[in-house]
C-alpha cells in the first residue's frame, strides 16, 4: 500500500509519499506564503515523478486535517478530495498536532505542540510517549498561552510556531522546566502523516470525502463576521 499525504495546516506545508514496504519514498517542503494553491499541484506532479510512479499507482491519500491555517487546511482538504473522487482511492485524515508530536518520538518528557492562532490564542495540544505512539494528555484547544502552560507540571517540551512566538511568556512562568528544539524542528512533517496515515489505512480507519471538513477549532474572521450581521439583523 501507498499513501500520498498533504500537509497545509501552516505558512511551511509539503507532500510526503511513503510505501507499506518501502518506507520514505519522497517528501518536500514548501513555504507558502505564496498560496498553497499556487504551488500544491505543481509540486505533487514533482513528488509523483520524482518516486517514479503516475497517481493511479497511490492507494490513499491523507491529509493534516487541522488545526491550522484556515486558508491552507481548505486548500489541501479540497485537493485530496479532488483526487479521491477523481480516482475512487479512499482518504484517511490526521490530527495536524498529533502528528506534529512525532517529530520527537521517545521523548521523556510529555510534547505541547503549538500553532499561532492569532488573538492572543495558540492551537494546542499535549502529547506523552507510550507503548511505542503518543497519547494525548490535553486535546486541541484554542487557549492563551498562560493558561495552557500554567496547566502543565515539570519538564515540557514545546515545538511549533506558537511556541517559538510566546517563548518568553513560556519561559516566564515554567522557567528551566520549558525545553524547546532546534528551530528546523519546530514545523510539521509531511512525513508524519503519512506515517500516522499509512497506520490509519491499514487499521481501515478511512473518512468519508464527503463529511469531511477541517478541524478548524474556531470559526474564522468571515463565518464571525456573517454571525455579527445576522445577530444585528435578528435581535
Amino acid at each position: 500500500m501507498k499513501i500520498l499525504a498533504i500537509e497545509t495546516s501552516t505558512m511551511l506545508g509539503g507532500i510526503a509519499i511513503i510505501g507499506e514496504s518501502e518506507g520514505l519514498i519522497f517528501e518536500s517542503r514548501l513555504n507558502v506564503r505564496t498560496a498553497h494553491s499556487e504551488r500544491l499541484m505543481t509540486e505533487i506532479d514533482h513528488a509523483l515523478k520524482q518516486g517514479g510512479m503516475n497517481i493511479s499507482e497511490i492507494d490513499v491519500f491523507g491529509i493534516a486535517i487541522g488545526p491550522g491555517s484556515f486558508t491552507g487546511l481548505r486548500i489541501g482538504l479540497s485537493t485530496v478530495k479532488g483526487f479521491s473522487y477523481s480516482t475512487g482511492k479512499p482518504v484517511v485524515s490526521v490530527p495536524t498536532l498529533e502528528a506534529f508530536a512525532w517529530n520527537f518520538p521517545y521523548s521523556p518528557y510529555p510534547v505541547c505542540t503549538m500553532f499561532d492562532a492569532r488573538k492572543k490564542e495558540v492551537y494546542a495540544a499535549v502529547f506523552r510517549w507510550r507503548d511505542g505512539g503518543f497519547e494525548r494528555m490535553v486535546n486541541e484547544t484554542s487557549v492563551r498561552v498562560s493558561e495552557m502552560v500554567k496547566s502543565l507540571e515539570g519538564q515540557v517540551l514545546f515545538a511549533g510556531e506558537g511556541a517559538i512566538l510566546y517563548r518568553q511568556v513560556i519561559t516566564d512562568i515554567l522557567g528551566d522546566l520549558a525545553i524547546f528544539p532546534p528551530l528546523h524542528h519546530m514545523v510539521p512533517s509531511p512525513s508524519n502523516v503519512a506515517h500516522l496515515g499509512l497506520k490509519k489505512a491499514l487499521r481501515g480507519e478511512f473518512s468519508e470525502p464527503a463529511g469531511l471538513v477541517p478541524f478548524y477549532l474556531r470559526k474564522s474572521e468571515a463565518e464571525l463576521k456573517i454571525d455579527s450581521r445576522i445577530g444585528t439583523r435578528n435581535p
